[in-house]
């Protein structure tokens, strides 16, 4: 089977369910934001040398995938898709908690950077919200699955509390915004 069918050659592709659609339209523009923060993560894994934070990070890349075929699926597809499931927002709320406890408090904002991997995390973060966005851009136009912007949500404050917890344990000072 060849990777490319040239079927998308004039600007439009189909969804899950057989919709053809532009490849701007608003359901594209957010599974495609999610593939890149999929990526972006992936670039993280790579660069990480903390095999517990390389599986958390697996984890959401799985759990990821299954955001991507959801928001590709319009509600109300007879087509049988996981859809994201609530609980998923409930177990990185757990994550931030169990990191957060272990860092010292913060009273200003900090300003991405540190090491090269707390680096890529803050771009991870940033793509999550732009990600996020991009969801509630579709939302506005089509029903989603309301699990899906609080996930991306709170998965941009985990994102967050993992580069600081990366700086925190290189010892890499964050700098903060005064």
């Amino acid at each position: 089977m060849k990777i490319y069918t040239r079927k998308g050659d004039g600007g439009e592709t189909s969804i899950i369910g057989g919709r053809v659609v532009a490849k701007d339209d608003a359901r594209i523009e957010a599974t495609g934001k999610v593939d890149e923060l999929n990526s972006v993560i992936g670039i993280v894994i790579a660069f990480s040398e903390d095999p517990e934070l390389r599986e958390k990070l697996l984890k959401i890349q799985r759990t990821l995938f299954v955001l991507g075929s959801d928001l590709a699926t319009p509600l109300g597809e007879k087509i049988a898709i996981p859809r994201l499931s609530p609980q998923k927002a409930s177990e990185l709320e757990e994550m931030i908690d169990a990191i957060d406890a272990g860092l010292p408090k913060i009273t200003s904002f900090v300003l991405p950077g540190g090491s090269k991997t707390a680096s890529l995390m803050h771009l991870a973060r940033v793509i999550c919200r732009e990600a996020e966005r991009k969801v509630v851009a579709l939302k506005r136009q089509e029903g989603v699955n309301d699990a899906i912007p609080i996930y991306l949500n709170r998965l941009s404050d985990l994102l967050f509390m993992f580069a600081r917890s990366i700086n925190y344990k290189k010892k890499v000072p964050e700098t903060l915004w005064r």
